[in-house]
């Protein structure tokens, strides 16, 4: 809208934004390589991400010319609800427009209050809740709590885990390729996934504060085997130490329960860490829940009461959004929509399993699924599979990633650096009719790739000689 047009309810002075992306949005890439991270308009470049998007509603993208993209990333999982839901954003305008006294410092305010109610409502066993910023912040929280409610330095953690990019976050982080040039970090300690006999010789130590973990990991979609968590709770219990679930990504509905831990029988965490979805896609916003003892004893006097907080932690406009951010999911019912859309969509998937040899596995929970390629059995096939392993673990992967979204408008990602896998993490909003557009776009897409030849495997050498090149 120009200028001259700004409505006569706006302020004087007013910023007129929808003028200002009309001048300078096309700029988009190039400020973004000048003033910000020089190497991500380059990357997406690169693989034909470069894409233009106007506006979101749902689980849907449009671009200028009003060609509609489906959205299978969720911006990493924040956008549980799709974007721009209405109730949501009902919200925040109706704390914008009560011109409440926010971040005082020297009152309790009663939005966190109720916040922290609800959220605790469906977590049963866990008393209280710091809320921040954002997921790291979220197990920054937990790392501090843990390590002064136990007196203890070393947090254990399972290898290939993610967990954040802050500094004590980035210490229990699972992937070398994050950590490096960032030390020294926080005394931790990896573990693999499921390795009971590794978490006892640990914790024989005795200076164990607890083990953080990701019921099902971010990267490559690994769930913890049955029966793991449990005992992994029972034996960190036994030495005193405890157990963090890290529920930023799989929390707030994802895997078809409202935590992941849920989904196994006795286990009960010492702290668990929430984000991403429980902001609407909207405000930021990081929550910590846990056990009263911990939060006694962290907060044990007056001396200590600001001994650990967040400048924006507990503001209005993120309260609100978390607020009717559950709202929705209950009334909505999203939750079981999660779990039976997800129950679907890898049973469609797991089926062409017997189809497509390049087809390794099909893996997940509830709306986060994990797709798997591997070695083919054909000579033909192998041929080609082979000269890109050589080159980079993770470029056929790449290759079908980009065709979905290049010719099908589909938005997805590679789970994890040197990883032949794709990760869906749609909304938890769609439905079969999305199920359906992925599964037609996806066979279309291996199709092509079982030809061994064509436009598929033409991107793929051209992704192996940029893969040498940057050796």
């Amino acid at each position: 809208m120009p200028a001259d047009h700004v409505p006569a309810d706006r302020p004087d002075g007013a910023l007129d934004l929808a003028a200002l992306l009309a001048e300078r949005g096309g700029e988009r890439y190039e400020l973004h390589g000048r003033y910000l991270n020089p190497q991500l308009p380059r990357m997406l470049r690169t693989i034909g991400f470069d894409k233009t998007y106007e506006r979101a509603a749902g689980p849907y993208f449009y671009d200028a010319e009003g060609n509609e993209y489906l959205d299978m990333l969720a911006g990493f999982g924040i956008f549980a609800l799709g974007r721009h839901h209405p109730v949501v954003r009902d919200a925040i305008q109706q704390v914008m427009d009560l011109d409440l006294p926010d971040l005082t410092r020297f009152d309790c305010p009663p939005l966190p209050g109720l916040l922290a109610e609800r959220l605790l409502a469906e977590a049963p066993g866990l008393d209280r809740v710091f809320f921040g910023n954002s997921g790291t912040e979220a197990v920054e929280t937990a790392i501090k709590f843990a390590r002064y409610a136990t007196g203890r330095g070393r947090i254990l953690y399972c290898d290939h885990a993610f967990h954040g990019l802050t500094t004590g976050s980035l210490s229990i982080n699972g992937e070398g390729g994050f950590r490096k040039g960032f030390g020294p970090l926080l005394p931790d300690t990896a573990i693999p996934l499921g390795d009971l006999g590794a978490l006892q010789r640990e914790l024989r130590k005795g200076d164990v504060a607890a083990l953080i973990v990701e019921p099902i990991q971010g990267k490559g979609v690994h769930a913890a085997p049955p029966g793991w968590l449990r005992a992994a709770q029972d034996l960190l219990h036994e030495n005193k130490a405890l157990l963090i679930c890290d529920e930023v990504q799989t929390g707030i509905g994802r895997t078809g329960a409202f935590f992941a831990y849920q989904d196994e029988e006795g286990v009960q965490p010492d702290l668990v860490c929430a984000a991403k979805a429980l902001s609407g896609g909207y405000v930021p916003i990081g929550a910590t829940l846990g056990k009263g003892w911990i939060f006694e004893k962290v907060y044990s006097s007056m001396d200590r009461v600001l001994v650990h907080s967040a400048s924006f932690g507990s503001n209005a406009q993120a309260m609100a959004a978390g607020l009717a951010t559950l709202q929705v999911m209950r009334d909505e019912r999203v939750v079981e929509n999660a779990r039976r859309v997800g129950d679907l969509f890898r049973d469609r998937l797991a089926a062409l399993t017997e189809k497509y040899e390049l087809l390794a596995e099909v893996r997940g929970r509830g709306l986060m699924i994990g797709i798997e390629f591997g070695r083919p059995r054909s000579l033909k096939l192998r041929t080609g599979w082979t000269a890109l392993q050589a080159a980079r673990k993770g470029l056929f992967a790449q290759m079908v990633v980009v065709p979905l979204l290049q010719r099908h408008r589909i938005l997805t990602q590679v789970s994890g650096d040197h990883l032949e896998v794709i990760k869906l993490i749609p909304p938890l909003i769609i439905t079969e009719r999305e199920v359906d557009r992925f599964v037609d776009a996806f066979c279309e897409v291996m199709d092509d790739a079982h030809r061994g030849s064509g436009l598929m495997w033409d991107f793929g050498k051209t992704l192996v000689k940029q893969a040498v090149g940057n050796r």
